[in-house]
Parts: C-alpha cells; structure tokens; sequence
C-alpha cells in the first residue's frame, strides 16, 4: 500500500491563515493601548499642583473635584506623575464641568513635542476657548481663540489631537480649532500653568470637575504627513 503523504507543517498553517476572516489579520497592526489616567476613585497618578492658596483637590462621584481657590486670581490644578506618556502623535480626552464661578474650569496643559500648550475652557471671563500661547500670543489674542458658551453643572466632553502637522481641538464632537504646522512657532504656556507640565489640569477663580481622563497613542494610519514631506 502506498502511504499518502503528510502536508507540510508550513502548508498547514498558510492553510489555517488563508481560512481566518480579514479581521484577524488586523492583529499584529492592532494600535497601541489608551493609556487611562484616572481610575475614577483615587488621585493615584496624580499630584496637586503648586498654585498659590489652592482650592481642595478630591474625588466625588468618579471625577477629580478642583475646588475654587478663596484668595483673589487663585487657581486651583492637578499635575500628572507619569514620565511614560507620548509627546506628539496622540489624543487627550476628558470630560469636564463648571461647578462654580465664571472662569476656566479645567484648563488643560499638554506636550507638543519639547514644548506645552494649555487648552482654555472660557476663559477671560468665561468667554474664550483656544490655546494659549502662541508665538507670545495667548488665546484671547491669536487666532485660536473662539467664543464658547458653557452653562453651569454641565459636562462637556473634550479632545485634543496632537501630531507633527497641526494640533485640533474638539467640544462634544466639533471641532473648533485646528493649528497647522506648529513646529513652525513658538509654542509655550502662561507663566501660571507652568506648575501642570507636563500634562494637567487648572481652574481660575473657578470650580470643576473632570474625569475619563484619557491618552490614546495614534495608529500610524492617522498620522498625516507634515508639510516637509508633502513637499
């Protein structure tokens, strides 16, 4: 009798691939992991902010509670404690309300590169959104800044994309800001959100709350190319 041969180890397994539905493959492309940076519960990863006179920072209710400063200008912030978070091609996501007082709520300073920016939430007497600052220009004076109405006691869901080739902004899924080519300006926060680098969150004069605190690293599918390289 004649033996009918085995087929090959090799051929058994492109077999089972060629079997396994297109999603599968997805597997070693998969992005990287959100990095989750509240866990609803604790300040674990977190650090109050060296303000002067600082409001109460707690946990209520699964969201950070940054309680209004009492003395005149005060201002109230949380600082990250992790050195392993992402620099540039990545979104920042949280959500965030305005308890008290009529200023920024969760101003949030992120890193650009080497650089920082501080995304404000109506500020100037709440009625500025937009990046402060640019090439010495805060949100108020450059042209980021836009009119954003918040109503009190209300959540608002934020997200910042940062990459080589601009910097975009949305609130509750509009997008009300994109900053093109930011390497080609200087890029830097107020002197006062300096104590958040390099990622944190600030209130002026101001009660809030923030919470599902979220860094999510991009794919390299939604990196775009910068201008040097479209060139």
């Amino acid at each position: 009798m004649i033996a009918t041969p085995r087929p090959a180890p090799v051929l058994l397994l492109m077999g089972a691939m060629l079997a396994l539905p297109a999603a599968a493959w997805a597997d070693a492309d998969e992005a990287p992991a959100p990095i989750v940076l509240f866990d609803g519960e604790t300040l674990d990863g977190w650090k109050a902010a060296d303000f002067y006179k600082p409001g109460e920072v707690s946990v209520k209710d699964g969201a950070i509670i940054l309680a209004a400063s009492e003395v005149s200008g005060g201002m109230t912030g949380i600082t990250t404690t992790r050195e392993d978070l992402p620099t540039t091609n990545y979104e920042f996501s949280y959500r965030a309300k305005r308890l008290s007082g009529r200023d920024f709520f969760a101003a949030a300073t992120f890193p650009v590169g080497e650089n920082f920016l501080t995304l404000v939430n109506g500020g100037w007497g709440g009625s500025v959104t937009g990046l402060s600052s640019i090439d010495g220009a805060d949100a108020s004076e450059n042209l980021t800044g836009t009119y954003q109405k918040y109503a009190d006691d209300t959540w608002y869901s934020f997200r910042i994309r940062v990459t080589d080739a601009a910097i975009e902004c949305w609130i509750d899924d509009e997008k009300l800001i994109t900053f093109e080519d930011p390497g080609d300006h200087h890029l830097d926060t107020r002197l006062e959100t300096r104590v958040n680098h390099p990622l944190g969150f600030a209130t002026w004069q101001t009660g809030g709350a923030v919470k599902d605190i979220v860094v999510r690293p991009l794919a390299a599918e939604e990196i775009p190319a910068t201008s040097d390289e479209d060139r």
